[in-house]
């Protein structure tokens, strides 16, 4: 099961309503089953989920001390792809939900503000030496603001090749549970979510098999014994 984490320091920054849009495209593209998971104690995900008709994605709703157990069982139950929404703020669940993460997704609105709170998510990340990428979400259209934004924050890490745009059509999918993809397949906004998908899928598989290798690789290796003041030391 490949574990995709969206999390931002920054309250506003469209981590449920990507959450949400995600895991119906990825359903869509034949990706799935999908869960969603909802670490965000304010329950913005759960509460859309509910007012959801269609049955997929599933669904589960954790904290941190059942976050690993939850998903050990969500991967025993034969989900593919987990798709976690975080509370938007520093916290011991962040830290949690990245540690158990195969690719970290940032939505970063075009703004200082924004540009500035991402950078302790990137730490974060970089802490637990798991990848990263940004996403630029809520941008207005040909607003210049939008390319600096790309510029500044290449300068840290991957940025998405599409840029997802203030729409209105994605704050009212989200009232009734849906989607831009299931209200107008055609629309931009549903173009612009297909293409993040598909992006955000390569570099998911890819992190995936390196981690999977890099894993093999280890267990392969040959176990050194040495021996200090007479007792039997681990390998380090």
């Amino acid at each position: 099961m490949r574990v995709l984490a969206v999390t931002s320091q920054k309250g506003g920054s469209g981590k449920t309503t990507l959450s949400g849009h995600l895991a119906v495209q990825a359903e869509l593209a034949g990706a799935g089953p999908v869960v969603l998971v909802d670490t965000d104690p304010q329950g913005s995900l759960t509460a859309w989920w509910n007012e959801r008709e269609a049955s997929t994605p599933a669904f589960a709703q954790t904290n941190v001390s059942r976050l690993m157990t939850d998903l050990d069982q969500l991967r025993a139950q034969g989900f593919k792809l987990a798709i976690i929404d975080t509370p938007p703020a520093i916290t011991l669940a962040i830290q949690s939900v990245i540690a158990v993460s195969d690719l970290i997704l940032i939505p970063t609105r075009p703004s200082p503000h924004d540009l500035r709170a991402a950078g302790a998510t990137v730490e974060l990340a970089d802490r637990s030496d798991k990848p990263f990428m940004f996403v630029i979400n809520a941008a207005t259209p040909r607003a210049r603001i939008t390319s600096d934004a790309a510029i500044a924050l290449s300068q840290h890490g991957t940025v998405s090749p599409t840029t997802v745009h203030q729409r209105t059509d994605f704050a009212s999918s989200m009232i009734d549970g849906r989607t831009v993809m299931e209200i107008d397949p055609k629309s931009k906004s549903s173009k612009e979510i297909v293409e993040l998908w598909e992006y955000v899928s390569d570099r998911l598989e890819k992190n995936f098999r390196r981690i999977v290798f890099q894993h093999q690789a280890q267990n392969r290796r040959p176990t050194v014994q040495n021996t200090r003041f007479g007792r039997r030391q681990a390998e380090v």
